[in-house]
C-alpha cells in the first residue's frame, strides 16, 4: 500500500540550541540553568557529560545543515538561546549571538531549508535563575522582551516561530520529579510556575502581533494520551481525566482556547495550590491565542484508578496508578510504550475540540542505546527499527489527515545524534550519526538515506525498508 501526503507536506527534524550547539562560552553566550547545574553537580549527568560540546553545532553548522539536506530535511526546527542573545536582566543584546543566528538562518535557506525558530527549549539564562525563574512575573515579562529583539531581528525570515517547547516539563521535571534544575518537589510552586510560564508564552505572542512579522506563531506541546483500563469503570475513568488535565490540557487549553479548563482550576484549588492571578493576567491568555501547534508524541500514559492509599508529597501519582496489559510493545532502551495508534486519537481530538487548528508533528522518535552494535562493516547504522519506527507512526497520521485533520508536517527528533539533558548521549535518535569521540564526525545512518526517499517521493510504500 502506498502512503502519499499532500503537496507542501514538511517533512523535517527537530533539535534545540543547548542539545545541539556546544560553544558555551563563545561568541558572548552567558551561562544558563544547564551550565549552572553541571558545574555544582556533574555526577547527575549521564558518565559526566555536560552541555559545554554536545555535538558541536556552534563550529559545523554548514556541515550540519549540508548533510540534513542529504537526509531529506526539507525543515528543521532549533531554538534560540535566550542566554546567547541577551546578556543580562536589563535586556542588553549579545549582537555576537544575533550573528550566529543570522549564519545559521541564512545557511539553511541557501540549502532550501525552512528555518522554524523556537524560543525556548529548558534553557533559562542563569541570570534569571537567580532571580526566581518562572516562579517570577518579571521572568515572564523578560522573555516576551526577548523575543521581541528575536522578532525584530530574524522575523525576515523566518516564518514559523513556536514560543515554548513542551513548557509543561518546566513544572513537571523541576518541580515534581527532579529531572531538571531546580530538581525541587513542591506542588505548589509547580503549579505557580506553571502559571508563569503560560503568561509568558502569551505575552510573546503578544510581541509577535506587535512586530508585523509575517508568519505564525505557536506553542509545542507534548501531547500523551491517557488510556485508562476500564472506560466503563467511573473512577479509572477519573484517573485518566486527571491525567490529561495536568499533562497535557493545562497548557492545550489556555494556549488554543484561551482559557483554563473549569476542571483545572477546581482541582488545583482543592488541594491548596491553585496560583494567585490578576484579571489582567487571565486577559493576556485569553487575548494572545496561538495561530498553530507543534504535536511531540513519543508514548501513551496509562492509568487505573488506585488501589491502595497514596502516601508521600503531593504529586500527580495521588490520583491514579499505572498499569501493562498483554502485549504491551517497549523501547526497552528508553524505557518507553510503543503505541502508534495514539497519533490518531491526538488528531481527532485537535480536530473535534480545538477547533481544528493547524498543527504538525513537531517530534517523534526512537531513542536507542548502545546504537554501534547495529553498525556494519562500513560503518553504517543498520537502523531498520527506526525506519519501522516512522513508518508505523505515519500510517496512523495519514489515516487522521484523510479524515480531515489540519496536520502539516511531521518532524523527526532528531536529525543528528544529540546531547539529552542529564542522559548525554546514552539513547541515540538521529539520521545522522555523531561520534563525539572523534571531532563529532557525522555520517549517515541507514535511516537518513530511507529519509531522504521519504521526503522526496512525499510518501512511502509499506513495502520499504
Amino acid at each position: 500500500m502506498d502512503y502519499q501526503f499532500r503537496e507542501g507536506f514538511l517533512w523535517g527534524g527537530a533539535s534545540s540550541g543547548p542539545q545541539s550547539e556546544g560553544g558555551w562560552n563563545e561568541g558572548g553566550r552567558v551561562p544558563s540553568e544547564w551550565d549552572y547545574w553541571f558545574e555544582r553537580e556533574p555526577e547527575r549527568f549521564f558518565r559526566q557529560v555536560g552541555p559545554a560540546v554536545t555535538s558541536d553545532f556552534y563550529h559545523k553548522y554548514k556541515e550540519y545543515i549540508k548533510k540534513m539536506k542529504e537526509a531529506g530535511i526539507k525543515s528543521y526546527r532549533t531554538s534560540i538561546q535566550w542566554s546567547r542573545i541577551i546578556l543580562d536582566c536589563e535586556g542588553h543584546v549579545n549582537e555576537e549571538g544575533v550573528a550566529f543566528y543570522n549564519k545559521i538562518i541564512d545557511e539553511m535557506i541557501k540549502n532550501g531549508i525552512e528555518p522554524m525558530m523556537c524560543l525556548h527549549h529548558f534553557d533559562l539564562p542563569v541570570y534569571w535563575v537567580e532571580k526566581g525563574g518562572f516562579e517570577n512575573r518579571d521572568t515572564a515579562k523578560a522573555f516576551a522582551r526577548f523575543a521581541s529583539v528575536c522578532f525584530e531581528r530574524f522575523g525576515d525570515r523566518v516564518t514559523y516561530w513556536t514560543t515554548f517547547n513542551e513548557p509543561v516539563i518546566i513544572p513537571e521535571t523541576g518541580y515534581l520529579y527532579q529531572r531538571h534544575y531546580p530538581a525541587v518537589c513542591d506542588a505548589r510552586r509547580a503549579a505557580l510556575v506553571g502559571f508563569t510560564v503560560q503568561l509568558a508564552s502569551s505575552l510573546a505572542v503578544a510581541e509577535f502581533k506587535k512586530s508585523g512579522c509575517k508568519g505564525k506563531i505557536g506553542v509545542i506541546i507534548n501531547l500523551t494520551p491517557t488510556y485508562c483500563e476500564n472506560p466503563d469503570d467511573p473512577a479509572d475513568k477519573k484517573a485518566a481525566d486527571t491525567l490529561d488535565l495536568i499533562f497535557n490540557r493545562s497548557f492545550l487549553d489556555p494556549s488554543v482556547l484561551g482559557e483554563y479548563p473549569r476542571e483545572l482550576v477546581e482541582l488545583l484549588d482543592s488541594e491548596g495550590i491553585l496560583p494567585e492571578v490578576t484579571e489582567e493576567e487571565l486577559q493576556i491568555i485569553r487575548e494572545n491565542r496561538v495561530d498553530y501547534l507543534g504535536v511531540n508524541y513519543y508514548h501513551p500514559r496509562r492509568a487505573r484508578a488506585r488501589r491502595t492509599p497514596y502516601e508521600g508529597p503531593l504529586m500527580p501519582e495521588k490520583y491514579y496508578e499505572p498499569y501493562e496489559f498483554a502485549g504491551q510493545k517497549m523501547n526497552t532502551s528508553r524505557g518507553w510504550e510503543i503505541y502508534e495508534p495514539a497519533v490518531y486519537d491526538i488528531a481527532k481530538n485537535i480536530q473535534e475540540n480545538y477547533g481544528n487548528i493547524p498543527w504538525y508533528m513537531s517530534e517523534n522518535g526512537m531513542g536507542i542505546q548502545d546504537e554501534e552494535q547495529f553498525m556494519d562493516g562500513n560503518g553504517v547504522i543498520q537502523d531498520d527499527y527506526r525506519i519501522q519506527f516512522i513508518k508505523d507512526h505515519l500510517k496512523y497520521l495519514h489515516k487522521a489527515i484523510a479524515e480531515g485533520a489540519n496536520c502539516f508536517g511531521y518532524h523527526l527528533w532528531a536529525p543528528f545524534d544529540c546531547w539529552s539533558w542529564i542522559n548525554a548521549y546514552k539513547n541515540r535518535y538521529g539520521l545522522l550519526r555523531v561520534d563525539i569521540y572523534d571531532g563529532c564526525k557525522i555520517t549517515m545512518k541507514k535511516s537518513g538515506s530511507w529519509f531522504k526517499a521519504l521526503s522526496d517521493r512525499n510518501g512511502f510504500s509499506e513495502e520499504e525498508i
